[in-house]
């Protein structure tokens, strides 16, 4: 495997463990009633790069599935995801 696509995939490890745990907290605290983590900081997190943790978030933790917008950003992202994953595969391999 090239090192391009272990360096990407090694990415959306991470930001997947860091916005399913971003997900995680946040729901500890609407529980608590405490400080609560922006809506905003979630989506992007969602969107760049973290769409699985995202999607682990919602329905595993049950945090976040009334907003519609919730799952359109991560289904976005997850997208995204795939399209880097195939340009990576496809021009690394040209190269």
């Amino acid at each position: 495997m090239k090192t391009e696509l272990i360096i990407y995939l090694a990415f959306i490890g991470l930001m997947t463990l860091l916005t399913m745990g971003a997900y995680y907290i946040d729901k500890r605290k609407a529980i608590k009633g405490t400080w609560r983590t922006k809506e905003k900081t979630l989506l992007l997190m969602s969107i760049f790069g973290g769409s699985l943790g995202g999607l682990i978030g919602l329905y595993v933790f049950r945090h976040k599935t009334k907003h519609f917008y919730f799952v359109l950003a991560n289904l976005f992202g997850l997208a995204l995801i795939m399209v880097g994953y195939y340009l990576i595969h496809v021009y690394v391999n040209v190269l």
